[in-house]
């Protein structure tokens, strides 16, 4: 039986972690109400308590655009407290599994980024993740895997999917970036990856994961709207008006290109993931089950 600490229990990642929990793993996850990952004797505390032989750190602050203005809160969370919980675990001999995001990258590059590729990040939170993996790989002497993933979405939470429904629901139209590209993900598949790659004896380092494919914001926003057509979520279609950047004014600078290379990751793990609208359709499908039932 393998027994895990999951931290960040109440975010998207954390709960479809604990949905996707493998047959005979014991699972202690953990939110930020029971764990504040800034404060480091709270995490050695947990660890020693529970002794887990396996951490996975899916606690982070992604505010990206409060972060502008919340740097020290940003880095409290995915530095320090990234570190404090790569600490505990190396103390305690527990495997580390760290998330981390696309947004370490500059978006410059017009081909999809290797774990190896220098990061530029671009955003606060952006610098605060790459901190993050720089002071978790230290902390464990290299031996920690970090996870780098992106543009997450899940029946849980706030996340893009389900703010486009709500305003496909409520406006006449919708203007939707169209010139910053990644992979849409959905984080069940995400946290089927994470187990996979845990029950492997030797994953050190800097690996990527997301969906197949590629997209833009805008792109995503009209696979949101057919698909939930499709599944009669939605009474009708609206306009969704393509818009640059430069258009839609935020806080936060973005990567304009995040699209990861997976070809490592889907090498170790022995499949590909699947492309993103079909994960899209089965995360909709269940999100219409979900509201059926609370209706």
């Amino acid at each position: 039986m393998m027994k895990a600490l999951i931290t960040g229990a109440n975010g998207q990642l954390g709960w479809e972690l604990q949905r996707a929990r493998p047959e005979g793993w014991q699972l202690i996850a953990l939110g930020r109400a029971e764990l504040d990952i800034t404060d480091s004797g709270a995490v050695t505390a947990a660890v020693q308590q529970h002794r887990p032989a396996l951490v996975i750190n899916a606690a982070a602050y992604t505010a990206v655009d409060k972060a502008e203005k919340e740097k020290e809160k940003a880095f409290a969370v995915n530095t320090d407290g990234a570190a404090n919980i790569a600490g505990a675990a190396a103390d305690y001999q527990a495997r580390f599994i760290h998330i981390s995001t696309d947004f370490v990258f500059d978006g410059s590059k017009s081909q999809p980024y290797l774990p190896h590729d220098s990061p530029n990040p671009l955003s606060v939170y952006g610098a605060s993740k790459l901190q993050g993996e720089k002071k978790v790989l230290a902390e464990t002497m290299n031996t920690a895997l970090v996870l780098r993933t992106g543009w997450l979405y899940s029946c849980h939470g706030s996340n893009f999917v389900k703010t486009m429904l709500k305003l496909m629901a409520e406006r006449d139209e919708i203007g939707v970036v169209a010139d910053q590209v990644g992979t849409p993900t959905w984080t069940r598949d995400l946290a089927r990856a994470i187990y996979y790659l845990a029950d492997m004896a030797n994953v050190p380092g800097i690996y990527h994961w997301t969906d197949a494919g590629v997209a833009s914001w805008y792109d995503f926003a009209v696979a949101i709207q057919e698909e939930a057509l499709q599944l009669g979520m939605l009474e009708k279609a609206i306009p969704i008006k393509p818009i640059r950047t430069s258009d839609y004014h935020t806080p936060a600078r973005r990567p304009a290109y995040s699209v990861l290379d997976k070809t490592a990751t889907w090498q170790i793990l022995g499949y590909a993931a699947e492309h993103w609208r079909t994960s899209l359709r089965k995360m909709l499908g269940e999100l219409k089950k979900g509201l059926r039932t609370e209706v």
